[in-house]
């Protein structure tokens, strides 16, 4: 008679068991089909026809375009030479602070996280007055054999 009684708790025990792993498998499948799936966020960070100084954009260039990525890395401190830029182009400073002067005095400061259209045509430079790297990724509307940025080494910096 003991053992029948526990052969019978055995089998309750594993009605048991396997009705909870299949009411628990159900819920969590039930859970998983009401969860809140991660939605893809869209923030457009600028829309503008000028650059950073106010002044409005060129037309398009005629013909086939060459779209250029470049990853900039500036150390602290770091300065760069005077130079134009013969093609439309724009980026994301993703770490430090880019201070940006234009041969006529007017600065900008271009802060993480920030959006910088730059000059087409206008001499400036660049400068990194902060105490960190910066990272910039900027991206060109070029063609095939223009160059991205014209050095003016004749004009000395301060």
């Amino acid at each position: 008679m003991r053992k029948k009684k526990l052969w019978m708790l055995a089998a309750i025990l594993i009605i048991i068991c396997g009705a909870t792993s299949i009411v628990l498998t159900a819920c969590e499948k039930a859970h998983a089909d009401n969860a809140v799936t991660p939605q893809v966020v869209s923030t457009e960070l600028i829309r503008t026809s000028q650059s950073w100084d106010g002044v409005e954009l060129p037309d398009y260039l005629q013909g086939r375009p060459e779209l250029v990525a470049v990853k900039y890395e500036f150390p602290a401190g770091q300065k760069l030479g005077w130079h134009h830029h013969p093609v439309m182009n724009y980026g994301i400073l993703v770490q430090g602070e880019l201070t940006i002067i234009g041969q006529d005095g007017k600065e900008k400061t271009v802060h993480e996280g920030e959006v910088v259209v730059e000059m087409v045509n206008t001499i400036h430079h660049g400068e990194n007055r902060g105490t960190k790297p910066v990272i910039l990724y900027m991206f060109y509307l070029s063609q095939e054999g223009l160059p991205l940025a014209v050095q003016h080494p004749e004009i000395p910096l301060d």
